[in-house]
């Protein structure tokens, strides 16, 4: 974690998830876990936010509200998908009207599966998300050399 240059912010949403998921983010980015170690901030707006943190499965009512809060982040961006039911539905997939996983609506760069998911697992899908972060950002600067 030391090569990336800027701290990452991250952006929470819950796309309907029975809060666990939620409750366990929290506990992540609180003392206990200290996700903040790592320079991780979290934050309400989606233009500062580099990662985008999903939580629940995405249905009828709220896939404009994911689409609109990943567009509305600047790149390079990465989404981590927290918990089983963001990573394919969970046990929601067979509902009438949920769609699926948040990657049936919005590219995700990692996946963090579990009922509910563990803060431990939280932090990990975050530090590879810094990774994928800096890949992007590096990409973006050869694309600007080659232009």
């Amino acid at each position: 974690m030391a090569y990336f240059a800027k701290s990452p912010w991250v952006i929470h949403y819950d796309a309907s998830s029975c809060n666990g998921c939620d409750i366990e983010v929290l506990a992540a980015l609180c003392p206990g876990f200290d996700a903040e170690r790592f320079g991780v901030v979290n934050t309400g707006n989606p233009k500062h936010a580099d990662i985008f943190l999903v939580t629940g499965s995405v249905n009828e009512r709220n896939v404009s509200v994911v689409k609109e809060i990943y567009d509305q982040m600047l790149e390079p961006k990465v989404v981590v998908a927290c918990g089983i039911c963001a990573c394919s539905g969970g046990i929601f997939h067979d509902c009438y009207n949920v769609i699926g996983g948040v990657d049936q609506t919005i590219p995700v760069d990692v996946y963090a599966p579990g009922c509910a998911v563990r803060p431990e697992a939280i932090i990990d899908a975050v530090v590879e998300a810094v990774g994928i972060l800096e890949e992007k950002r590096a990409a973006m600067n050869e694309q600007r050399k080659g232009a």
